[in-house]
């Protein structure tokens, strides 16, 4: 068995590998979009690294930022070989700092609460029901959204105007007295539902397809490779499902940002289903999965890469437990 702390480890490191992976996919999509329709002042785009997802404001003026060097690409592949051979390597990663800031402890308490509240769940309902990965998949899910929600928006306002800390207190204790606290947790109900749904069909879908190849492959623990096809098949199954709230999240936010930004006088804050209702009218149901593919190509790799090393820096732990009690 390993104990919290190393599952902590496990889920840390899964997390920073991951981001490594995924964010080159980002910043490359993102340079795509800036290259076909360039950003004006005061733009959101959304960024993300298959962890968690970065409103960015596009500041004015200042051309050095990342997503706003020239580039003529022809596509993704283009893109990718150009950044490498013009800008150096190191580009592909230009997102990475804020991310990880983030998105550490994110995943720190969405995977050590998943594992905890299993093992207890187990010992009360049974080791084999079937509700256990939902009820656990979304409790701590929900929990990890609650927890860093409110560090979201702190995070957004501080890459927007570069504002010392002072200043942030300032600015956040006066949306307070302004708006209470609530306020704080603004776009946390189009995250929940996003990712308390994702999160109950993926653990669900994993447990399944993890036990389905064991048993095939008469394996008694998981390997890194039934770990790594489990996470990417429930990942991409769950990813599809709740795309629509993603589109959702994604619309509300920049629209919040944009009308923050520009001083438009904020249109009253609509709900899910009327932002939803609102972009079928528009573009019709295939509007709600718009951007599908590369969703997936981001999502189920990250997803097969957490769980899997995730797995792997558990299972090593426990064989070094094991061997610490023998000696």
């Amino acid at each position: 068995k390993t104990t919290i702390i190393q599952q902590a480890i496990a889920s840390c490191c899964g997390a920073v590998i991951t981001s490594l992976f995924v964010t080159p996919l980002d910043v490359i999509k993102t340079r795509l979009q800036a290259q076909s329709n360039p950003f004006s002042k005061g733009k959101c785009f959304v960024y993300s690294n298959g962890l968690m997802d970065h409103i960015c404001v596009c500041d004015n003026g200042d051309s050095k930022a990342w997503y706003k060097k020239p580039g003529h690409f022809k596509g993704t592949l283009d893109a990718f070989v150009k950044i490498i051979q013009i800008e150096g390597i190191k580009s592909l990663w230009s997102g990475l700092p804020p991310t990880l800031v983030m998105a550490l402890p994110t995943t720190v308490i969405y995977f050590t609460c998943y594992d905890q509240l299993s093992e207890a769940l187990k010992s009360r309902l049974g080791k084999d029901d079937e509700q256990i990965p939902v009820l656990a998949g979304s409790l701590s899910r929900f929990g990890s959204v609650t927890v860093v929600s409110p560090l979201e928006l702190i995070r957004t306002r501080m890459q927007y105007r570069k504002l010392s800390y002072k200043q942030l207190y300032t600015c956040v204790s006066s949306k307070v007295a302004a708006d209470g606290w609530l306020s704080l947790w603004r776009g946390w109900s189009s995250t929940v539902l996003r990712d308390v749904p994702f999160s109950a069909m993926y653990w669900y879908n994993y447990e399944r397809f993890k036990k389905m190849i064991c048993e095939e492959v008469g394996a008694h623990e998981p390997t890194f490779f039934i770990a790594f096809t489990s996470g990417a098949a429930s990942g991409s199954i769950a990813a599809v499902i709740t795309l629509p709230f993603d589109v959702v999240k994604t619309h509300r936010q920049t629209e919040l940002w944009e009308s923050e930004t520009l001083k438009i006088p904020q249109r009253d804050c609509t709900s899910t289903w009327a932002v939803m209702r609102k972009i079928v009218a528009k573009n019709g149901i295939t509007g709600l999965f718009a951007g599908i593919i590369p969703w997936l190509f981001k999502v189920a790799p990250a997803c097969a890469i957490m769980i899997s090393t995730y797995e792997y820096g558990k299972s090593f732990f426990s064989h070094l437990n094991e061997k610490m009690k023998q000696h």
